[in-house]
C-alpha cells in the first residue's frame, strides 16, 4: 500500500470513527464508560476532533428546523412549514451523503462479501463455517495457516463454526474480537457498540479490557476503547429473530431501532429532536413491511412523520 493509500484509508477510518461515535452518542443510550472512550479518542489526534466537528455540523443545522415539525398554529403556516421541511430534508440528504460517502468508500474498498437494503446472503467459508450475513453488511476474510479470522465491517452476521482446535475462529470488529470456543453466535454492529450473543457454546471477548467469556444464552456488549460489559442472559431467538423474517425489540431505544430499521428500508430517517432518540420501543415487526414497522412505532410513541422523498423527518 502506498503512502497516499495508507493516508487516504486513515481518513477514512477516521470518518467512519466519527460517524460511528455520534450515533452512538445520539442515541440516547451510551455509557459513561462509553463517554470516557470518546473523549480519549477526541483527544488522541487533532484530526479526530476535526472529523467528529465535521459530521456535528452537519447534523446541527437541522436544530434551526426543528420547530418546522410541530403543527401549524395559523392557516397561513402549511405552506410554509412544506417549504421548511423540504430544506430540512435536503439538508438531511446532503449531510447523509457525505458522511456515509467515507464509510462506503472504505467498506467497499476493503469487503469480500456485501449486502444490499434487505438483502440476506448465506455464505460457506473455506474452512466449512457457514455465515448469515444480515442486510447492509459487509465482512472479509483473512485465513492463514494459525488462524480464521472474519473482519465485520458493518451490519451484523450469525455464524456457525467448523471445529478446528489448531486455528482459532476470530471475528474483529472495530470493538475488539470475538474468538469461538467451539460455537454459533451473532455479532451486530450498532454505531460504535457491537454485541455479541452466543447461541450455541461460548465466545471469548476481547478489547480495550480484560477478555470476557459469554456463554450459551447470554449477551456482551463493548466498544472501541471500552471493556465488554459482563454478560447477561438473553432470548437468543429474539436475538436472531431477523434471520427468520422479524425484529423483535424489547425495550430499546427508538435511535438504535431505526438504525437496525434502516437496514431493511430504502431512505433515511432522521429524528429532529435528540431527546426523543432516547424513547423505549417495544414490538414484534416484519422485516419485509419496514415502512408498516415504522409507521406502528411513530403511532406508538405518538410521534409525527413527514415523508419527503428518501427522508422522513420524526418530530415530537
Amino acid at each position: 500500500m502506498s503512502k497516499d493509500d495508507a493516508q487516504k484509508r486513515a481518513e477514512l477510518e477516521r470518518r467512519r470513527a466519527a460517524i460511528a461515535w455520534w450515533m452512538r452518542l445520539d442515541s440516547g443510550s451510551s455509557t459513561p464508560a462509553e463517554r470516557k472512550a470518546f473523549a480519549a479518542w477526541l483527544t488522541a489526534d487533532a484530526a479526530n476532533k476535526a472529523a467528529f466537528d465535521d459530521i456535528c455540523r452537519l447534523w446541527g443545522d437541522l436544530e434551526i428546523l426543528r420547530p418546522r415539525l410541530q403543527p401549524a398554529a395559523t392557516p397561513g403556516r402549511p405552506a410554509e412549514t412544506r417549504t421548511g421541511l423540504r430544506a430540512a430534508a435536503a439538508l438531511a440528504g446532503l449531510a447523509l451523503a457525505v458522511a456515509l460517502s467515507y464509510d462506503e468508500a472504505s467498506i467497499r474498498w476493503r469487503a469480500q462479501a456485501l449486502t444490499r437494503t434487505a438483502e440476506l446472503r448465506s455464505l460457506v467459508l473455506e474452512d466449512g463455517s457457514r455465515v448469515e450475513l444480515g442486510p447492509d453488511s459487509a465482512l472479509t476474510t483473512n485465513f492463514s495457516a494459525g488462524e480464521r479470522r472474519v473482519v465485520l465491517l458493518r451490519g451484523e452476521a450469525w455464524f456457525a463454526v467448523a471445529p478446528n482446535a489448531t486455528r482459532p475462529f476470530v471475528v474483529a470488529t472495530p470493538a475488539g474480537t470475538a474468538t469461538a470456543l467451539g460455537t454459533a453466535f451473532d455479532v451486530s454492529i450498532q454505531g460504535a457498540r457491537t454485541e455479541v450473543t452466543v447461541t450455541e457454546h461460548k465466545v471469548r471477548l476481547s478489547g480495550a479490557g480484560p477478555s470476557v467469556i459469554v456463554e450459551e444464552g447470554a449477551q456482551s456488549a463493548f466498544a472501541p476503547g471500552v471493556a465488554a460489559v459482563s454478560p447477561y442472559p438473553v432470548d437468543t431467538d429474539q436475538v436472531t429473530a431477523w434471520r427468520r423474517g422479524k425484529l423483535i425489540f424489547d425495550d430499546k431505544p427508538l435511535g438504535e431501532v431505526l438504525a437496525i430499521l434502516s437496514r431493511y428500508r430504502h431512505g433515511f430517517v432522521f429524528v429532529i429532536d435528540p431527546a426523543l432518540r432516547g424513547r423505549r420501543v417495544t414490538g414484534v415487526f416484519e422485516t419485509a413491511a419496514p415502512e408498516a414497522a415504522l409507521r406502528a412505532i411513530q403511532k406508538s410513541l405518538g410521534l409525527r412523520a413527514v415523508s419527503l422523498g428518501f427522508v422522513t423527518l420524526i418530530g415530537g
